[in-house]
């Protein structure tokens, strides 16, 4: 993924006005997944709570994309993790927050985070575990 242009001002103040839920979701996402499936995190097992969601996002989002629904704009937000860096290259997360419309970011709302069960076995379990992507990740539509 190339960075293309900086996220437009009117994302990045939606994205603000929910980031401490976003950061909150993303230390609730590790501590679940930590007791069910360690491997969702591995990528940030030796960080702490505090080194996981210091980031900003005049500096970490990356890229924002938007579509129009009849109930609002959902808003997609790829975020660089500063202290991810490991073997696979950088660390992102995916995140997707809902903008109703008329009441600007006062309603914004926090959806969800993608944590990616992949690769199937013939029994059709997730082989594979993945809450932080890799830059090469598109940025797509995902429903958690």
């Amino acid at each position: 993924f190339q960075r293309g242009p900086p996220p437009h001002p009117s994302a990045i103040e939606a994205f603000t006005h929910v980031l401490h839920q976003i950061k909150s979701e993303i230390l609730k996402s590790r501590h679940h997944w930590d007791k069910h499936e360690p491997k969702m995190w591995s990528r940030a097992s030796s960080l702490s709570d505090h080194d996981l969601v210091n980031f900003d996002l005049a500096n970490d989002l990356l890229q924002v994309r938007a579509g129009l629904t009849t109930y609002g704009t959902i808003l997609l937000g790829k975020l660089r993790i500063p202290a991810v860096n490991d073997a696979e290259g950088e660390g992102f997360i995916h995140v997707r927050i809902h903008d109703p419309p008329n009441r600007g970011t006062a309603d914004v709302i926090f959806h969800s985070l993608l944590t990616d069960e992949g690769n199937p076995d013939a029994d059709g379990h997730p082989t594979t575990w993945r809450a932080l992507q890799t830059r090469d990740k598109p940025l797509e539509f995902f429903n958690e």
